[in-house]
């Protein structure tokens, strides 16, 4: 460390500085410290690419003083270069998850477009005390809902069932031989698996329900699955946010072939 330049030192610590940072603002947003829209809106998407801004200069006129004076130092130019590929990488990480974002538009998914398991009174209420998402009608363009104002006009035109089916391959999952009571207690045991929490079970309505969370960030979604004589159905919507980056989707896809295990080792 004797023989860096200040400019070096300043890289190395923002560049430590940055992954720290955007951890922080993922598990406090986790753990209740500040609301979602602070810890992935302000301090994500608002102030990372400013704090990103940062290290990419700071690191470009250290690698050029390193390379442009005498002796050469070749810490220096290293420590550069190391800057800027930090910075790039964790820019095209961002770029990565808006692009995603922009692939999954929805936050809502079922198996069921026509019409999607339905979610019971007691995690209605509970999204509503949360202040969760309103749960959107699968056939009205997303022009008509007001969290959706502002997209573009290609997706506008379209409503949820129509971007389920032409994004995701989600499909009811038969039942086989399996009775419903052995399909809801195989759904449980998935959910159980996956680490969901408050997994409830409602036979009379032939109704599975369990509370998906995301490490970065705890981020909820509720999960249902509706199992009748033929099949299972399955239904995943985020409380918060306008895209899931896919999340729900992979989710059920996973839910769906674990119950299918558990079904088949019967």
């Amino acid at each position: 460390m004797k023989n860096l330049t200040w400019h070096s030192k300043l890289v190395l610590a923002i560049a430590a500085f940055l992954p720290i940072y955007f951890m922080i603002a993922a598990l406090g947003t986790k753990i209740g410290l500040w609301s979602w829209q602070t810890g992935l809106g302000g301090m994500t998407f608002s102030a990372g690419p400013f704090l990103l801004g940062i290290l990419a200069i700071v690191a470009l006129v250290s690698l050029i003083l390193g390379l442009v004076r005498k002796p050469r130092r070749q810490p220096v130019v290293a420590i550069g270069a190391l800057g800027l590929i930090v910075a790039g990488a964790l820019a095209l990480f961002g770029f990565s998850t808006g692009s995603k974002a922009e692939n999954n538009p929805i936050h809502d998914v079922a198996t069921d477009t026509a019409d999607p398991p339905a979610l019971s009174a007691e995690t209605l209420a509970q999204r509503a005390k949360t202040g969760a998402n309103p749960l959107n009608n699968y056939q009205i363009p997303l022009s008509e809902l007001p969290m959706y104002a502002g997209v573009s006009p290609e997706l506008a035109i379209k409503n949820h069932a129509q971007i389920i089916i032409d994004t995701y391959d989600l499909r009811p999952l038969p039942l086989g031989g399996a009775t419903k009571p052995d399909a809801m207690a195989a759904v449980a045991a998935a959910m159980d698996n996956m680490g969901f929490t408050d997994i409830r079970q409602d036979a009379a309505a032939g109704r599975v329900e369990g509370v998906a969370e995301t490490f970065w960030y705890g981020f909820k979604d509720d999960v249902v699955a509706r199992i009748d004589d033929r099949e299972i159905n399955f239904r995943s919507v985020s409380r918060v946010g306008q895209s899931d980056l896919g999340a729900n989707a992979a989710r059920l896809t996973e839910l769906r072939a674990n119950v299918a295990q558990k079904i088949g080792d019967r």
